[in-house]
């Protein structure tokens, strides 16, 4: 019975969190759900840092791409892919509206794009560093 109740908790935390994350349309929003998602994965409560997020954004990890590499050094311009040399619309918020306003594409990209810079999933703190700087960039 205590398994069953643990189990179904934990079902309704998780589609809190995906109906909430479905829900957003906003840069501001996706960050909220980061940073629920951030306490769930973790007991601390450090908050969201640009300055952790950029130098995130600027650092390859061990592997042959940085987030930097196809963005460039200035999220608020114009981007291309270091293989494909396809253009990226700028990533930062201010230089272009559309960016953290699609729940799906932000999943998508951010599972892309981390896996081709950690080899793996960002973590819900990663992922709120990183939205945290590219919102405090202006265009």
């Amino acid at each position: 019975m205590r398994t069953l109740r643990i189990f179904q908790t934990s079902a309704f935390i998780l589609g809190a969190s995906l109906t909430a994350f479905a829900a957003a349309e906003t840069p501001a929003d996706f960050l909220q759900q980061f940073e629920m998602a951030a306490r769930q994965e973790s007991a601390s409560k450090q908050g969201f840092s640009a300055q952790r997020g950029e130098t995130f954004f600027r650092t390859t990890h061990g592997r042959e791409w940085s987030c930097s590499s196809c963005h460039t050094q200035n999220p608020s311009a114009d981007g291309k892919h270091a293989k494909t040399e396809k253009r990226i619309a700028p990533l930062a918020p201010a230089a272009n509206a559309e960016r953290f306003t699609n729940p799906s594409k932000v999943e998508k990209w951010f599972k892309r794009n981390c896996n081709d810079v950690l080899g793996r999933a960002c973590s819900a703190q990663e992922k709120g560093d990183v939205l945290t700087y590219l919102i405090s960039l202006k265009k």
